[in-house]
């Protein structure tokens, strides 16, 4: 399968730079994994500190990578020991073809905490924090708040299939963290929205696409499911950030 010649792939290019461990977070980890519409979001924490060597060589691999099929789809963030347990500090990282920083945010290592996969040495309860329940909600409310609600004022970006898809799926699952203490995945966050009162059209156009056919849908339908979702998402969040923030 691609995705496991993918991974087998990554692992052997990722030996040089001597790993502490590998694991995967998301989809792949959580079991809602589909092939060829899923991110592979990879965890890589290494022996010493990020170097300019480090980000040549991270480079380098996943440059080899390419001529894999899936492999666009392949981000990783990479973990060096002394800066490992900041949920607020920015890793190296590799996603959407390009070297970046990014943080390992509370929801990640929650994740891996609860249903990390190991791929390679040790597991995450040796190596990271435990992420308190405040740390996790506080950061859950602070994403809503301060990212996700002035997003959907730019109502440009919501004629994209991702933007609606991780715009719904990300505040059923922020609310269920809140209101429950717990992480589900995607296909849970589904089933959630439609108690959530979230645009039934659009739930089925998300849940669609996401298990059944992708084929890209018409302008008409594209702008009504952007406003839809707007006029849903825009009360929701602010209900949300009033309630637990």
């Amino acid at each position: 399968m691609p995705t496991a010649s993918l991974l087998d792939r990554f692992l052997d290019a990722l030996l040089p730079l001597r790993p502490r461990a590998v694991w995967a977070h998301g989809s792949l980890a959580g079991g809602d994994y589909q092939e060829g519409r899923s991110d592979l979001d990879m965890i890589a924490v290494l022996p010493e500190q990020v170097s300019l060597r480090t980000v040549r060589q991270v480079m380098t691999l996943h440059r080899r990578l390419r001529a894999e099929p899936l492999a666009a789809k392949l981000h990783c963030s990479y973990l060096g020991p002394a800066t490992m347990d900041d949920a607020d500090r920015s890793h190296l990282t590799w996603a959407h073809g390009r070297v970046m920083r990014r943080p390992v945010t509370p929801v990640t290592r929650r994740e891996l905490h609860d249903f990390g996969r190991v791929l390679y040495g040790e597991a995450p309860g040796g190596l990271l924090p435990p992420v308190p329940d405040r740390q996790l909600d506080a950061f859950v409310v602070r994403d809503q708040r301060d990212f996700w609600r002035p997003a959907v004022d730019k109502a440009r970006l919501w004629r994209q299939d991702a933007w609606v898809d991780l715009g719904l799926l990300t505040f059923a699952r922020a609310t269920v963290t809140l209101r429950d203490g717990r992480l589900i995945s995607k296909q849970e966050a589904l089933t959630e929205l439609a108690a959530l009162g979230a645009p039934a059209e659009v739930v089925e156009d998300v849940t669609r696409r996401r298990y059944e056919d992708p084929a890209p849908a018409g302008d008409a339908w594209l702008a009504r499911r952007a406003e839809l979702t707007r006029a849903y998402l825009a009360p929701a969040i602010d209900a949300l950030v009033a309630t637990y923030g």
